[in-house]
C-alpha cells in the first residue's frame, strides 16, 4: 500500500494526513486556529506555536482512526520543512522525527509550497507534462514550469506583497474580519468593477508580479473617503480591487502559457479557492486547448494531504531525510528537490 502520514505545521492549521501511494486520501485531519488568531486580526507565531503543540498529538490519533491503521500500516513519515513561521515548524518537525525515530520508518522533508502543488495529484485528473502552475497564497505568488515529477522552474514570482497577503490586508481596512479572503470574494460578486485601481505588469515580457501599488491604491482610497466623513461602497472596492488582481494574475499566466506550450495549466494555494480565479483560469485554459486541474476547495488551504502527495515521489526514489533535520523558515523550492 505504501502509506505515508503527513504533518502540517507551517502557519496557524495543525494537520496530519495518511496517503496511500500518493494519491488515495485516506484521512485528512485540520484543527484550524481561525478563532484563536481572529482578535488579533491575523496569525501571531508565538500562540500559533502553542496550539501546535496542544493539537497535533489528538490528531494523530484522530488520523490513525479515520484510516483504521495502526502504526504498523505507515511506511513512512513526512512533514513540511519550510517556508513558514519557524516556531510552528519545529513542533511538526520535531514531532515527524520523534515518530520516524521511534517507528523505524523513512523521515520525508517537503517544501510547503510543493505540497500545494501536489495537492492537484489528489484531484480526480491526471497530470501531464510539461505544465505550468501558478501558485497564489499569502505568502507567495509564483508561476512555476514543470518538465516532470518534481522538476520546478521558477518563471516569474512576486517582487513585493503577494496577492494573498494583499487579500487579507485590504479585507483589514475593509473591517471584513479574519480570515478575509473568502468573505472578500463573496463581497465582490455583489459589486461592481468601476473603481480604477492599478494592475500593475512591471516591463515588458516580465513574468514577475507586484501588487503593492495596488494594494496601496485600494487602502488610500479607503482611507480618504472616511476622512472626508464619506460611505465606503464595500462591495464596489472588493470587486474593483478582485478583478484588477486577477486580471494580472490571469496575464502574466497566459504570457507563461504562450511561452512555455505546455499541455497542462495548474492553479495551486489558498487562494486558488478564489471563484473569480478559477473562472478566468478556466476561461484561459479553454482559449489555448490544454486541460486545467485545480484542487478541490478544501485542499486548497493548508493541509497534511497534499504533503504526504509531494512526498510520495520522494518515497518512490528513496530520498529521505536525516534525524538531524531542520526547519528552514525561507525554504525555497530548489532546495529541497536538487537531490532528488
Amino acid at each position: 500500500m505504501a502509506n505515508i502520514l503527513a504533518i502540517e505545521t507551517s502557519c496557524d492549521e495543525t494537520a496530519v494526513a495518511i496517503v496511500s501511494r500518493g494519491r488515495e486520501l485516506l484521512a485528512n485531519q485540520v484543527a484550524s486556529q481561525i478563532d484563536t488568531h481572529a482578535r488579533f486580526g491575523g496569525v501571531v507565531p508565538e500562540i500559533a506555536s502553542r496550539q501546535h503543540l496542544l493539537a497535533l498529538n489528538p490528531l494523530i490519533r484522530k488520523a490513525l482512526e479515520e484510516a483504521d491503521l495502526d502504526w504498523s500500516g505507515i511506511d513512512a513519515v513526512a512533514v513540511t520543512q519550510g517556508p513558514g513561521l519557524v516556531g510552528a515548524l519545529l513542533i511538526g518537525v520535531s514531532t515527524a522525527k520523534a515518530l520516524a525515530w521511534a517507528l523505524g520508518k523513512p523521515l520525508l522533508a517537503v517544501n510547503h509550497m510543493a505540497g500545494h502543488i501536489y495537492a492537484n495529484m489528489l484531484s480526480d485528473k491526471d497530470v501531464e507534462y510539461p505544465l505550468v502552475c501558478l501558485v497564489v497564497s499569502g505568502g507567495h505568488t509564483e508561476l512555476i514550469s514543470m518538465s516532470g515529477d518534481m522538476t520546478f522552474e521558477i518563471l516569474g514570482q512576486t517582487r513585493d506583497d503577494a496577492a494573498g497577503e494583499a487579500f487579507d490586508k485590504v479585507a483589514r481596512v475593509l473591517e471584513l474580519g479574519y480570515p478575509g479572503g473568502p468573505v472578500l470574494d463573496k463581497l465582490a460578486q455583489e459589486g461592481r468593477d468601476e473603481l480604477d485601481f492599478p494592475r500593475t505588469m512591471l516591463e515588458e515580457g516580465s513574468l514577475d508580479f507586484s501588487f503593492s501599488g495596488l494594494k496601496t491604491a485600494v487602502l488610500n482610497h479607503v482611507h480618504n473617503l472616511r476622512q472626508k466623513g464619506e460611505a465606503v461602497n464595500k462591495a464596489d472596492v472588493a470587486a474593483s480591487f478582485q478583478a484588477a488582481v486577477v486580471d494580472v494574475l490571469r496575464r502574466k499566466t497566459e504570457m507563461a502559457v504562450d511561452r512555455v506550450a505546455p499541455v497542462s495549466l495548474m492553479l495551486a494555494g489558498g487562494v486558488a479557492a478564489n471563484s473569480q480565479l478559477r473562472e478566468a483560469m478556466e476561461d484561459l485554459a479553454t482559449a489555448r486547448g490544454i486541460s486545467l486541474l485545480v484542487p478541490p476547495q478544501h485542499l486548497c488551504t493548508d493541509n497534511a494531504a497534499m504533503i504526504a502527495a509531494a512526498a510520495w515521489p520522494l518515497f518512490v526514489r528513496n530520498r529521505q531525510d536525516n534525524l538531524d533535520l531542520n526547519a528552514i523558515p525561507g525554504l525555497d523550492l530548489d532546495d529541497i528537490v536538487e537531490n532528488c
